[in-house]
C-alpha cells in the first residue's frame, strides 16, 4: 500500500523500439512484479512477429497480463482496458507484488487515468445523414460548420480529420450542446491506486528511428511478418476494417499481399507509419507533467527505470530481491 492507503503500480511508458520490455524485466527481477499490458495489438492471438510481442522466455520470467486475450476478429475497447487493468493492480497488490503498467497505447494510459467522457453513442441516423453531408460539401466544409458551432473544437481538428469531425457534429446533434462543452464538465474518476509514471523518451529522434528501421527490417527478414499475415488472411474471417488488422505493419502487409505495392515500398511504407506511430506517443507524453522522464537511449535506461521504481516505493511496500 502507498501512503494513501491504496495499492502502488508503476508506468512504464514509451514510443514504440524505446526499450519498454527491458526495463520492465529490470525491475521485475530486483523487485517481486507482475507486467500489466498496456497495448492495443498484444491482446491478439497469432499476432506475434508484427507486435514485437515479448518471447517466451520473457513471458515466463515474469507474469504477464492482458496478451493473447483475444482472437484478432474480436475488439476490445479502451474502457474494457481501463476495468481489467483495475481489477488486475488490485489483484497483484493483493498478492504482495509491484504491479507495473508497460506499454504504449496512449489512449489506454488515458483513459486509466482519466476515464471516458460522457459522450452519447453513436447513432446511425445522424451518421448516415453526416456521411451525405460530406459528399456534398467535403470534409473542410463540414469542418467550416463545426467551427460555427464548437470553434475549440474546430480548432484542435484538421480540416480533412473526417471521422472526428463527424463525430463532433453528431454530439452536438444529439445533445444540443458543444462536444468541447460537455467533456470540460465530465467527471474525472479517482483510480483506486496510486502511479508512478516514468517515460523512456529519446534524447536524438534520429536514433529511436533508426532503432524502428531496424526492427521493422528484422520482422521482414525471411517473411516472418508476411508469414504470420498470410496465416491470418488465410483464415477468411478478417479483413483491413477490424482492429486487429489496422495495427501498423500489419495493414501495410495486408496491402503488399493484395499487390497494392512491391517489397521495397512495403518496406518504406511500414518504417514511415512506425515513426509516425512514435511521434503521436511522444506528442502525448509530453503532454503529462507528471511524468518522470528517462533517456531510453542512454546505456542505463533499465537500471535508471528501476531505481526510480524502487525509490517510489512506499516504505516496506515490497521488498526488492537480494540475489
Amino acid at each position: 500500500m502507498s501512503s494513501s492507503g491504496k495499492p502502488f503500480a508503476v508506468a512504464i511508458m514509451g514510443p514504440t523500439a524505446s526499450g519498454k520490455t527491458a526495463a520492465a524485466l529490470s525491475v521485475a527481477s530486483r523487485i517481486p512484479s507482475e507486467i500489466v499490458s498496456v497495448d492495443s495489438a498484444l491482446v491478439y492471438r497469432g499476432m506475434d512477429v508484427g507486435t514485437a510481442k515479448p518471447s517466451s522466455e520473457e513471458l515466463a520470467a515474469v507474469p504477464h497480463h492482458l496478451i493473447d486475450i483475444l482472437d484478432p476478429a474480436e475488439a476490445y475497447s479502451a474502457m474494457q482496458f481501463r476495468q481489467d487493468a483495475i481489477r488486475l493492480v488490485g489483484e497483484i497488490a493483493a498478492r504482495g507484488r509491484l504491479p507495473l503498467l508497460v506499454g504504449g497505447t496512449m489512449l489506454y494510459f488515458k483513459v486509466l487515468r482519466d476515464g471516458l467522457d460522457a459522450l452519447p453513442e453513436a447513432d446511425p441516423e445522424v451518421r448516415a445523414r453526416l456521411d451525405d453531408e460530406a459528399a456534398r460539401i467535403g470534409v473542410p466544409g463540414l469542418h467550416a460548420r463545426l467551427a460555427g458551432i464548437d470553434p475549440d473544437t474546430a480548432a484542435r481538428l484538421k480540416p480533412n480529420d473526417s471521422q472526428r469531425i463527424q463525430r463532433a457534429l453528431e454530439i452536438h446533434e444529439l445533445t444540443g450542446t458543444p462536444m468541447s462543452q460537455l467533456i470540460a464538465k465530465a467527471h474525472k474518476p479517482e483510480l483506486p491506486f496510486d502511479v508512478l509514471f516514468l517515460s523512456l523518451e529519446p534524447s536524438n529522434r534520429a536514433v529511436l528511428h533508426a532503432r524502428i528501421a531496424d526492427r521493422f527490417d528484422a520482422m521482414l527478414a525471411g517473411g516472418a511478418l508476411l508469414d504470420e499475415v498470410r496465416r491470418l488472411r488465410a483464415r477468411g474471417d478478417l479483413d483491413l476494417g477490424m482492429p486487429s488488422m489496422r495495427c501498423v505493419g500489419y495493414r501495410q502487409a495486408w496491402e503488399y499481399l493484395d499487390g497494392a505495392f512491391d517489397l521495397a515500398a512495403l518496406r518504406e511504407k511500414g518504417i514511415a507509419a512506425t515513426r509516425q506511430l512514435a511521434k503521436r506517443q511522444l506528442t502525448w507524453l509530453r503532454s503529462m507533467p507528471d511524468r518522470h522522464v528517462i533517456d531510453c537511449l542512454s546505456p542505463d535506461a533499465p537500471g535508471h527505470v528501476f531505481r526510480l521504481a524502487r525509490e517510489g516505493l512506499p516504505a516496506q511496500a515490497f521488498a526488492p530481491k537480494t540475489s
